[in-house]
């Protein structure tokens, strides 16, 4: 009887420890699954989320649905799976489905009508009716010069960051294209002279396009964020050119594409600015395919050019803009600030005579010694540095070519700097503070004969050696 009430204390034990030790590990589970930390060992870190994104994200007040119309078979697929599981890691409010284009075929097509979508793999953001789609060229690039396509570069936290950023606005900025000077036109779809592409391009970053006729408007609309004086081949009369340096002194913002050759009227108030467009076209034989074109990988320090890296824009014909360094030096603090930003290469020159043959830089004469600058930007009236002043400033962009933003340009790197460009000029410096991440190809290139000697050791040197110890050791011990 002794035992057996020994027996059942021992067991009363036993089940009170397994209890207790089964209470024990779900309050560990609990508390590990309320608070744990993350950390991203990756050797690239191409999911770790910067300060700027993060702060986004705890800061969303409204949801914000998440549309990946992407092929499982893409190359980003899982990258894009993996950045956006950070992504909602960091926000609730994210709400994520994913849509298979092959696979789920009415639904692809009942969103794609909703989001205006005309091509597979993108990615679909939408905040209460705003929306914006990323493409796959936006997320990263890709090479596939090995016959593999492989990421070179990860630009996915800044489009899903500046996406994101672009749908919560509440007001939506607007941009006005001036006509009425032969002008390029947004409802062009040519591939060589429209700039409808552009146009697009713009309104999927939340951004409101406009056609402006200052003729008939006889002003330059209150709501206007940016005005873009595109490829104008015909000059403007003194007052509209007046119109604009009015506003542009009253805090406005400006964007010139001007081509070489073409006078727009605006000359003279570029040069009041500190702006000198030359009547030349820039040749840059380090830099060219054709010798039409000149490859832009030079680029100054600016918040434009911050985070573009060595992505190249490709100038059509351009011509040179250049500060206009003979200016009278004043010391006012209002002076503006004039930045070179796209260059050629030190072997590159500005033509003044472009129908020479062979084209040649003659020296004593207007032609300009490279680096040639060939895109500016123009700063005036910051306050950044002066306490209790909240003055906005006027800004200026002025490009020697407006082909890099036609239909048929508009690559990688035209639209990165034209968006960034265009970004400065609306106060949106958030959409362009996160820097792409380069990704190391680490992966191990072997010759068909290491492959076959490879596998041969795995399949059968190895088991076999195992084997033959095997049997040595049972040999011995026998003994």
């Amino acid at each position: 009887m002794k035992n057996r009430r020994h027996r059942l204390w021992i067991a009363i034990n036993t089940g009170t420890a397994l209890l207790l030790a089964l209470v024990v590990a779900l309050m560990v589970n609990y508390l590990s699954f309320r608070h744990y930390y993350r950390v991203d060992w990756s050797r690239a870190q191409l999911y770790k989320l910067s300060s700027k994104t993060t702060g986004l994200l705890e800061s969303l007040e409204k949801p914000v649905a998440v549309t990946v119309f992407f092929q499982p078979g893409n190359v980003l697929y899982e990258d894009i799976h993996n950045l956006l599981r950070e992504y909602q890691f960091h926000s609730r409010r994210l709400n994520i489905q994913w849509v298979d284009p092959d696979r789920d075929i009415s639904q692809t097509e009942e969103l794609a009508v909703k989001y205006k979508v005309t091509e597979p793999n993108v990615v679909v953001f939408d905040c209460e009716g705003r929306s914006k789609y990323v493409r796959v060229d936006e997320i990263a690039n890709i090479d596939a010069a090995s016959g593999i396509e492989r990421i070179a570069v990860f630009k996915g936290e800044q489009a899903f960051s500046s996406a994101i950023q672009g749908v919560v606005q509440k007001t939506v900025p607007v941009v006005y294209f001036l006509t009425g000077h032969s002008e390029r036109d947004i409802t062009d779809f040519d591939r060589r002279t429209g700039f409808s592409g552009a146009a697009q391009l713009i309104e999927r970053d939340n951004i409101e396009v406009r056609p402006l006729l200052l003729s008939t408007a006889k002003q330059i609309p209150a709501d206007c964020g940016t005005l873009i004086v595109a490829g104008a081949s015909k000059s403007m009369s003194k007052s509209e050119a007046d119109l604009i340096a009015t506003w542009l002194h009253r805090s406005g913002r400006l964007m010139v594409l001007s081509d070489a050759g073409q006078t727009s009227g605006l000359e003279k108030l570029l040069q009041e600015w500190g702006v000198l467009l030359h009547n030349d076209v820039v040749l840059d034989p380090d830099r060219t395919l054709t010798g039409r074109e000149v490859f832009v990988a030079a680029y100054n320090q600016h918040p434009i050019t911050a985070k573009l890296g060595t992505t190249a824009a490709i100038f059509h014909m351009p011509r040179s803009v250049e500060p206009d360094y003979i200016q009278p030096k004043t010391t006012s603090a209002d002076r503006p600030k004039v930045t070179p930003l796209a260059l050629s290469s030190k072997n590159s020159w500005a033509e003044t005579q472009p129908d020479q043959m062979p084209a040649k830089y003659d020296k004593g004469t207007d032609d300009l010694p490279g680096p040639v600058s060939m895109a500016v930007a123009v700063e005036k009236g910051d306050t950044a540095g002066l306490l209790d002043m909240q003055i906005r400033p006027s800004r200026l962009i002025v490009f020697g070519d407006s082909g890099f933003v036609s239909n048929s340009g508009l690559t990688g790197g035209d639209a990165s700097l034209f968006m960034s460009s265009l970004n400065w000029l609306l106060d949106r410096e958030q959409l362009m503070a996160i820097e792409p991440k380069k990704v190391d190809d680490t992966r191990l290139k072997l010759t068909r004969e290491k492959i076959r000697i490879l596998f041969w050791s795995a399949v059968g040197a190895i088991p076999a050696l195992a084997a033959l110890l095997g049997t040595a050791l049972w040999l011995r011990r026998r003994k």
